[in-house]
């Protein structure tokens, strides 16, 4: 049975009426025309559903457990992938992964959160949060495009930099910052695409690229509703209406100017169709490949640059 979110109760009950229906023995042309019926119900309320997401609504689909993680959408888009591993200072972080990909006989160098897709491995990749080293073996893997001029290309899926003591006491800040730094001076092109959270600083140090791609039902906000409704609010019971005032859909941030393009979810989330997602993904990169194609180092430096500074200008009071 396919997992349900709380405001898709009426999808719940018409498909348990459908499940019901299919194991019948009855095979007639009445228990066919009901099935039939029903499953157009089922569209029509999921498409209406879908049509109309709040985004307290939104928050809830890009957490959903099925949603597709970073390693499905590698093994889905690229003909090939080699992981690199370690920071070369501490030790592995397991929720950031890296590695050169292969793409119609293109090289890149990919990096993204990875929340995992169970229980053991979402334990091991620490939810998708990340600690120093990982943003440290970032650093190493923007250095490693440089060496061999690749195009990068990130997926973000985090709630956030792990915010534990030992993080802190590597310095958690530091290492995002520098993240943040080194990937700003990349002389090869960056492509980020937001498939799932993009939360905080955590999020920002895989996301500065040239082109900023976001999930049609993806978030990206500098503190979660739950956090944010907890300090406004002095409650996690407010986070509907922090959700409503933190502006993170993706709707929001293109009219903000925060990012480039939303590349649409197939009807009720890119967790019921991962093949379609990542086909949109797919077409989407390589677009943006042929676009940067012969542009100078100091070219795609500058427009990376520029358009991080100019974010926010329509908005400053003279």
């Amino acid at each position: 049975m396919q997992n349900f979110l709380d405001f898709e109760k009426p999808l719940l009950d018409i498909r348990s009426k459908i499940e019901e229906l299919r194991h019948l023995k009855d095979t007639s042309e009445n228990i066919a025309n009901e099935l039939s019926n029903l499953q157009d119900k089922y569209d029509k309320v999921l498409g209406d559903l879908y049509e109309n997401l709040t985004p307290i609504q939104k928050v809830k689909v890009c957490r959903h457990q099925d949603r597709p993680k970073f390693s499905q959408i590698i093994d889905q888009i690229f003909d090939k992938f080699e992981i690199i591993s370690g920071d070369r200072l501490f030790s592995e972080d397991r929720s950031i992964k890296g590695g050169f990909g292969r793409l119609d006989n293109k090289n890149y160098l990919i990096i993204g959160n990875d929340k995992g897709n169970d229980i053991d491995t979402r334990v091991k990749n620490n939810f998708g949060m990340a600690k120093p080293e990982g943003y440290r073996k970032a650093q190493r893997l923007y250095n490693l495009a440089n060496k061999f001029n690749l195009p990068v290309v990130t997926f973000v899926d985090t709630p956030g930099a792990h915010p534990g003591v030992d993080a802190e006491d590597r310095g958690q800040s530091e290492a995002i910052a520098s993240s943040i730094r080194c990937s700003i001076n990349v002389r090869s092109p960056i492509f980020s695409f937001i498939i799932g959270e993009g939360g905080s600083g955590g999020a920002v140090a895989l996301a500065t690229g040239n082109k900023v791609t976001m999930l049609e039902h993806a978030i990206y906000s500098v503190i979660s509703p739950e956090g944010c409704a907890s300090i406004l609010w002095r409650s996690a019971n407010e986070s509907e209406k922090a959700a409503d005032s933190l502006k993170l859909t993706a709707q929001d941030l293109l009219d903000l100017g925060i990012i480039d393009e939303i590349i649409k979810e197939p009807i009720g989330g890119a967790h019921r169709n991962l093949e379609s997602t990542c086909s949109a993904i797919k077409e989407r990169l390589l677009s943006y490949t042929q676009e940067f194609e012969g542009k100078s180092s100091e070219s795609i430096i500058s427009q990376r640059e520029q358009k991080y500074l100019s974010i926010g200008k329509e908005f400053l009071i003279s």
